[in-house]
């Protein structure tokens, strides 16, 4: 199977006064194509680090990232927001509506960076709410929505420009356990229609729907294990 990401030898070194915190020590990780892995690990293992370098919000200290055979490692700061903008939908865990712009204006967001015409994004951004099932909820803005629906809301987003791969951090951290359910269910299905998905969680029972577990202590791989029975549930809508 084809890798989609590869990173060789990663690190990632910050300077704080005086100290040299080393976030990420010569990490090596490939992931494939239509993977569902999950990033495990406590505060300060690494995982927020090593999610921001596979981003391309962040840019290695040391070592070499190719994503889709590009090596984005060496990219200027407009060429990294050029390829997250194409290659990556992000899923967070706050959401990151903008609150007074109705469902359909925060899906199509991406769509007006990238240049598409306004009938087209709002085609786009429609059936991209369609497939979460928010069809009905299109003029909502964010007060009017329930935890779920917003996360709904932001997974449509992530899915509005047809990305590579989707990047999941702590995505029902602010949920309780029956929508986290339903959004995980969501994932799964984004996931088997085509998706790479990359999920960031310190949550054993949400990185459980993976198939596939990489575990990091310390700014290194301290475990990286298939899955053998991933969570499945069915609870696409709802919330």
């Amino acid at each position: 199977m084809e890798n989609i990401i590869q990173v060789k030898n990663i690190s990632r070194v910050y300077k704080v006064g005086l100290e040299t915190i080393y976030a990420l020590r010569s990490i090596t990780l490939s992931i494939a194509k239509n993977e569902y892995v999950a990033l495990m690990g406590s505060s300060g293992s690494g995982k927020s680090t090593l999610m921001n370098v596979l981003g391309c919000l962040d840019t290695p200290s040391g070592g070499e990232y190719h994503l889709n055979n590009i090596d984005v490692s060496r990219l200027s700061d407009n060429e990294l927001a050029e390829i997250r903008n194409k290659q990556i939908g992000f899923v967070f865990q706050t959401f990151n509506l903008l609150p007074r712009s109705t469902a359909l204006d925060n899906v199509a967001l991406p769509l007006v960076y990238a240049g598409v015409s306004r009938e087209d994004r709002e085609a786009r951004a429609l059936k991209s709410l369609q497939d979460v099932g928010l069809g009905d909820r299109v003029t909502h803005r964010p007060n009017e929505l329930s935890g779920g629906q917003r996360q709904r809301v932001a997974i449509a987003r992530a899915l509005v420009t047809n990305p590579a791969i989707i990047l999941a951090d702590e995505p029902t951290g602010n949920l309780d356990s029956k929508t986290s359910i339903e959004i995980m269910a969501l994932l799964a299905d984004i996931h088997n229609k085509g998706n790479t998905v990359i999920l960031v969680t310190h949550e054993e029972d949400i990185a459980r729907h993976a198939h596939r577990i990489v575990r990091l202590k310390d700014g290194m791989v301290e475990s990286d294990q298939k899955n053998p029975n991933p969570l499945i549930n069915e609870a696409i809508t709802g919330a």
